[in-house]
């Protein structure tokens, strides 16, 4: 597995966006990935150092269309904490 197979995507919410200024990123990550897994894959895209990770899982929600019942897919989300001589990761390029 690859490391852009192990990140799959950002989290922009407005708590996620806060903890930036903490050095803290969240992403959406392979449901199969571990935590080194995922610091090895950050520190390889983004070229940075990672102190620590932090992973759970999200668990599938019912959801209704009409009378149609379904789950949503089941996801995996991973809060990583750069160290503090770290570049930070611009999500959104200038």
């Amino acid at each position: 597995m690859t490391a852009r197979d192990i990140i799959k995507r950002p989290i922009v919410t407005e708590a996620s966006m806060n903890a930036m200024d903490d050095r803290k990123y969240t992403f959406d990550v392979d449901v199969d990935a571990n935590k080194v897994a995922v610091r090895k894959a950050v520190e390889e895209i983004f070229n940075v150092k990672v102190e620590k990770v932090n992973i759970m899982n999200v668990h599938p929600k019912k959801k209704r269309v009409g009378r149609y019942e379904g789950l949503t897919n089941k996801r995996r989300k991973a809060v990583v904490t750069l160290t503090e001589d770290s570049e930070p990761i611009k999500i959104f390029e200038d």
